[in-house]
């Protein structure tokens, strides 16, 4: 369940999965033209829902600035899975790219975060359990957050067997 959020930050505690579920699409309808998602898990409850698409469709289709940056460590699974974020990206590769790290200390890293352009984020300090932490607008603390991430982003190799087929 949600805590009240501590100040005006919206920073507060998540534990559980609905909890997490609502914390993702506030962070996603908060957004206007950028997000950054790490995600060592991907599983079918998460990013996948009717909502949750709808807001990556608008931020993804948002204008010029538009991008959505997606590291993700099996993308292999969710292409066998058929995630539904897997058909949005082949649908709107132009603002959607998803790279999958590729060196070990990239790879063992178990945490999962969403960052927004707005300063919000999300961060469960291991991905398959549904704990953490989110603020809608606090820049301070997403600042390393945002920093790994580009770190990470930088050393990983394109997710090419998501890119749709031109047959």
């Amino acid at each position: 369940m949600n805590a009240p959020a501590d100040d005006d930050t919206g920073r507060r505690a998540i534990d559980g999965r609905e909890a997490l579920a609502a914390a993702r699409l506030q962070l996603l309808a908060a957004a206007r033209h950028r997000l950054a998602l790490h995600l060592p898990l991907l599983g079918r409850d998460e990013y996948g829902n009717d909502a949750e698409l709808a807001e990556l469709k608008r931020i993804a289709t948002s204008g010029r600035r538009a991008g959505i940056r997606i590291l993700l460590h099996d993308p292999a699974a969710a292409l066998r899975d058929d995630h539904r974020l897997v058909a949005l990206f082949q649908r709107l590769s132009s603002a959607i790219q998803i790279r999958t790290p590729v060196e070990d200390v990239d790879r063992q890293c178990t945490s999962a975060w969403l960052l927004t352009d707005t300063g919000g984020y999300l961060f469960l300090p291991d991905a398959g359990r549904p704990q953490g932490r989110m603020a809608l607008a606090d820049r301070a603390a997403q600042a390393p957050l945002q920093q790994q991430f580009d770190e990470i982003w930088e050393r990983s190799a394109r997710a090419s067997e998501l890119q749709p087929l031109d047959l």
